[in-house]
């Protein structure tokens, strides 16, 4: 998982970013947005989490942050039970507020609002607010956790608008895989990305 040019060295401290999208939820698999709305895991999630901590139990990290909700609380706790250390919470780090078409699944959406329901206007939050939150929770951390690897479980459209707010690019532009893992290097105020919706953890045999 680690690129050897973005390994610590005496001279340049390197802040290692794993975001990680949480675990597969019951209104993930019926296609539902969620949101704000604190969803939790079902038993498939759980094991992705579970395969994905022994994963990590295999490198070092140092931190384990997560959003509030529920979905990334626990794939966050199951990570930090196995690596031995306890999660950090940040509301910051939650999903898009997606206002009133939380819940709603591609089918309710058309019989309320009809098929052009996307260009409405329906209260989702900008991108720029999500931008202005979460580069103020990164700033922190590349400030006062410098040089550390810090893993930071959120949600699919956070870490989508993040990864393209940062890398300025819509290469990035991709839907995450619950519980892919995308890697990010801070250094000397520039961020660049070593690992994108990796989910090798999920294709690995279980026991």
């Amino acid at each position: 998982m680690n690129d050897e040019k973005y390994e610590r060295n005496e001279w340049t401290l390197v802040t290692t970013i794993a975001f990680v999208r949480h675990g597969v939820t019951d209104w993930n698999a019926e296609r539902r947005i969620q949101g704000i709305m604190d969803i939790p895991l079902n038993v498939e999630g759980r094991a992705q989490a579970a395969a994905l901590a022994k994963r990590f139990g295999k490198e070092h990290w140092d931190m384990v942050f997560t959003s509030q909700l529920a979905r990334a609380r626990e794939t966050g706790s199951i990570i930090g039970e196995v690596l031995g250390f306890p999660i950090h919470t940040d509301k910051r780090i939650q999903e898009v507020n997606f206002g009133r078409l939380e819940g709603t699944d591609e089918q309710a959406r058309i019989k309320r609002w009809g098929a052009e329901w996307s260009t409405l206007e329906h209260g989702k939050e900008k991108k720029e607010q999500v931008l202005k939150r979460g580069n103020e929770f990164l700033e922190e951390l590349t400030q006062h956790q410098q040089g550390k690897k810090i893993i930071v479980v959120s949600h699919g459209a956070f870490i989508g608008t993040m990864l393209k707010g940062l890398l300025a690019s819509d290469e990035y532009d991709v839907s995450l895989v619950n519980t892919s893992v995308s890697i990010l290097h801070h250094v000397e105020r520039q961020w660049a990305c070593s690992l994108f919706n990796c989910d090798v953890h999920l294709k690995q045999p279980h026991g």
